[in-house]
């Protein structure tokens, strides 16, 4: 049975704003575009989080969902809750299994929690995920170091770069900003 994957995610942070834009495709196995308006860039725990992710559609719903309930139980700590959750991943034989990576922001951190259960937090406040993702930080990276463009319109512009290159990135793009 072939596998839906969510595609692309771009993450900056730029002068007191974070902004993740994420691309609209969902890909089924390797060759077939499945859907092209998806939205994989959500606000969580009360419109104070920003979450986008990438990898199988199902998994990344489930992380995301226990993600939020470690905000919930740690009361909003972006740290703790991907910490907790990293731990878990790793630790746990369900849980282990699942293939997504995700973005995570608030008003104060930038986190990309990895397929296997890591916590980085990205140098210079830009980072991208997914199938698309080099072509997105490549983009995102320059544009940051060579203009004034605010984190929304960095991020926006970064994947529609990458939608440009990679097949499995569209120009479906959903931006939210904290």
């Amino acid at each position: 049975m072939p596998e839906f994957r969510g595609t692309t995610i771009c993450a900056v942070k730029r002068d007191g704003k974070t902004a993740i834009a994420g691309d609209g495709q969902v890909t089924m196995g390797e060759s077939v575009v499945f859907k092209n308006n998806a939205v994989k860039v959500r606000r969580i725990y009360g419109g104070k989080v920003v979450l986008g992710f990438a990898g199988s559609v199902s998994d990344a719903f489930s992380l995301s969902e226990r993600f939020e309930g470690m905000l919930n139980k740690f009361s909003g700590n972006l740290m703790r809750s991907a910490v907790e959750l990293a731990e878990l991943w790793r630790n746990d034989k369900m849980v282990r299994k699942l293939e997504a990576m995700m973005i995570v922001a608030d008003k104060d951190q930038l986190l990309i929690i990895s397929g296997n259960g890591e916590v980085i937090e990205p140098d210079g406040g830009v980072c991208a995920i997914g199938s698309g993702g080099n072509y997105a930080l490549a983009a995102a990276r320059a544009l940051a170091q060579e203009t004034n463009y605010s984190a929304d319109e960095i991020a926006y512009k970064a994947l529609k770069i990458a939608s440009e290159i990679c097949v499995f990135t569209n120009d479906h793009i959903t931006v939210e900003t904290v």
